[in-house]
């Protein structure tokens, strides 16, 4: 009985340590990333960074299959982390959503893992259908 309580105080110490870790990671990150960093406008896109940028739509597989950028990859919001290993590690990678508003969550995510090459497009897809400076 003794191991079990030893095992459960170890567990619990692994959690708490773990939990303050992430926290400090998103403290840090939080605390010296610039205004802009993270963000690019659809303005910024011109043909030369549409063609050499990953993108990764975080909608779902439904308004993906209705719309999306050319070339873009489906990757839901929720699912960044446990699919990082399909998110490129080097070179611009864009992720976008309808607004923006899901995929900065997903962008934070990614950069709180570890990821400086991720950004969310400011305005989402309907932000790209409007403004976009280069459009395939």
């Amino acid at each position: 009985m003794k191991n079990l309580w030893f095992a459960l105080g170890l567990m619990l110490s692994a959690n708490v340590l773990a939990e303050e870790s992430t926290i400090e990671a998103m403290q840090d990150y939080l605390m010296f990333a610039e205004y802009e960093a993270g963000i690019i406008l659809p303005n910024q896109i011109d043909q030369s960074v549409f063609q050499s940028a990953n993108f990764i739509d975080t909608r779902d597989a439904g308004q993906f299959a209705a719309q999306h950028i050319p070339g873009a990859q489906n990757i839901e919001w929720r699912e960044v982390l446990e699919r990082i290993d399909e998110i490129p590690e080097s070179g611009l990678t864009i992720l976008y959503c309808n607004t923006g508003s899901l995929s900065a969550q997903a962008v934070f995510a990614l950069r709180v893992a570890g990821r400086d090459n991720v950004v969310v497009l400011q305005s989402g897809l309907q932000g790209w259908l409007e403004t976009a400076a280069y459009q395939p």
